[in-house]
C-alpha cells in the first residue's frame, strides 16, 4: 500500500527511527515502525483486519479517520485515500483502499 504523510512533521517522524525514539520513546518508536512496515507490506486496507494493532474505523468528530494501536494510550491515525472506497450502504470498502494518509500520532481518548 502506498503511505503518504499529513506534514513534513509527522513525516519526519515516521520515516526517521532517532526521532521517532526521541519524540515516543523506544517502545512506540519500534511498534510504529512495525505498523509502517505492515501498511507498506499491505496489497489494500482489509489486510490489516487480521493483523495485530487493532484497525478499526473511528467514529463521532473521527468519522472517516481509522486507527492504529501503538503503544497504550497512542494511536497511529489516518485516513484511506481514492476514489469509490465508501459505499452508500456500508461505509468504507476496506478492500479498494490501496493509499493512505498518516494524520499524526495522538490519544483519541482525551
Amino acid at each position: 500500500m502506498e503511505i503518504h504523510f499529513k506534514d513534513k512533521y509527522i513525516a519526519e517522524l515516521c520515516n526517521t527511527q532517532k526521532v521517532a525514539i526521541k519524540r515516543l520513546g523506544a517502545v512506540c518508536a519500534k511498534i510504529l515502525r512495525r505498523r509502517l512496515d505492515q501498511l507498506r507490506a499491505a496489497p489494500h486496507l482489509g489486510t490489516m483486519k487480521a493483523l495485530s494493532g487493532r484497525c478499526h474505523e473511528l467514529k463521532g468528530d473521527r468519522k472517516g479517520q481509522l486507527s492504529l494501536d501503538l503503544e497504550q494510550p497512542l494511536r497511529l491515525l489516518f485516513e484511506g485515500e481514492g476514489e469509490n472506497i465508501y459505499k452508500e450502504d456500508t461505509g468504507l470498502d476496506w478492500n479498494l483502499v490501496k493509499s493512505v494518509n498518516i494524520l499524526g500520532i495522538e490519544d483519541t481518548h482525551e
